[in-house]
């Protein structure tokens, strides 16, 4: 009888958490990103031994960190994942304080590897970034804001997370670290846009995120050095993206060959921010194309089983986290191929990072945890009934 009121197969409590978790999981999501994880560690096995070797370390020593970090962030993607949405938002809101706090104190205890930007914590052993941290943690808060201002006589949600939002962005550019700043920026107005925002704030938002920009063009060296670089016409081949380029160039559609790739011995980044660089140059343009459809199935998957969602949280929460997801991995590879200006960011899974991969595990967990089917009638079934 509850098949024929709910149209979906009742969760039964009796059942033991790994079966039940595996016949309600995203399995196909979760396939991907294995994938996505085993071709990481082929690409570092090209891409860390030159660095390797330049800091006096044994040939695979980022490869075996990166096996360690990968395991982790695979550990707590299930875990995650095995959680209910409101064990997950509970959790979203501690992790959030917490990598808030890190945040907002990096000016004083964090330190900047001689990178020019104030974006880690130094720990001796490995160093920690506290905006990876914080991207997951803020989506699923910021849906909870957006998603209570639509109860009756709701909080004004919407106004709380775009106040934190701003916040945020604001702490992010002093270190400065744009990139993550747009990305925090982006997946608070996919979310907004959804939860119903008129199309003229979002332009005038717009209109304010391009006049932000022109400050800081104005305003930041490092930001007009990085804009300067994308709009010359010309790439100074001795530059990152300039190796990045050629090297893009040089695989053409199957590649250099296993290892025979020399841009790798050039680009300090390129078992991390350019790790598809070392992927298209060895492997070819048709390593590429499985990568950016391993990264479209995660995203479109997520998004057609979250259109079936009643949950309004739980709708917005999932779809801020894909298009986090997404669009980082976009961001990281347009930059290789300069569609976007030089943003300091990872390949989700497959660069290099230990920050970036287990922030990414727990990001997707979350995501998977929210996508699992449960005992609930689809929102198309509300549609229906207010049709008759």
């Amino acid at each position: 009888m509850t098949e024929m009121v709910y149209g979906t197969i009742p969760v039964r409590d009796s059942e033991p958490i790994l079966p039940k978790w595996w016949r309600t999981i995203d399995r196909w999501s979760v396939s991907c990103v294995l994938i996505l994880f085993s071709i990481g560690i082929l690409l570092g096995l090209a891409a860390s031994p030159p660095l390797a070797e330049s800091n006096g370390f044994q040939p695979f020593h980022y490869v075996q960190r990166q096996a360690v970090f990968g395991g982790a962030a695979l550990v707590a993607m299930v875990l995650t994942s095995m959680m209910s949405p409101q064990l997950v938002r509970r959790l979203a809101v501690l992790g959030f304080l917490g990598a808030f706090v890190a945040l907002v104190l990096l000016p004083v205890f964090g330190t900047d590897f001689g990178k020019g930007a104030v974006r880690w914590y130094s720990m001796g052993f490995a160093s920690v970034q506290p905006s990876e941290f914080l991207k997951p943690g803020f989506v699923v808060v910021a849906a909870w804001m957006m998603a209570a201002s639509q109860e009756i006589n709701g909080p004004p949600g919407l106004s709380w997370s775009f106040g934190l939002t701003l916040v945020i962005v604001a702490f992010l550019a002093m270190q400065p670290d744009f990139g993550q700043a747009c990305l925090v920026l982006f997946g608070w107005g996919v979310m907004y846009f959804v939860a119903g925002a008129p199309i003229l704030l979002l332009l005038g938002m717009a209109g304010c995120a391009v006049l932000a920009g022109s400050l800081a063009y104005s305003s930041s060296e490092h930001f007009a050095r990085r804009i300067d670089g994308f709009l010359s016409p010309d790439v100074d081949p001795t530059t990152q993206l300039g190796f990045a380029t050629n090297a893009i160039r040089e695989g053409g559609f199957f590649g250099v060959g296993v290892g025979e790739g020399e841009v790798k011995w050039s680009l300090p980044d390129a078992h991390t921010d350019f790790i598809i660089a070392v992927a298209a140059e060895e492997y070819g343009l048709v390593l590429v194309l499985c990568i950016i459809a391993l990264y479209t199935w995660v995203v479109v998957r997520s998004l057609l089983r979250l259109m079936r969602e009643r949950d309004p949280f739980i709708r917005l929460a999932g779809t801020g986290l894909v298009a986090t997801f997404g669009v980082q991995a976009m961001i990281n590879m347009g930059v290789a191929v300069r569609l976007l200006p030089a943003k300091g960011m990872t390949l989700p899974f497959v660069s290099y990072g230990g920050s970036s991969l287990i922030a990414g595990g727990i990001l997707m967990g979350m995501l998977l945890a929210f996508t699992r089917t449960r005992p609930q009638g689809e929102i198309g079934d509300i549609l229906r009934g207010r049709g008759r």
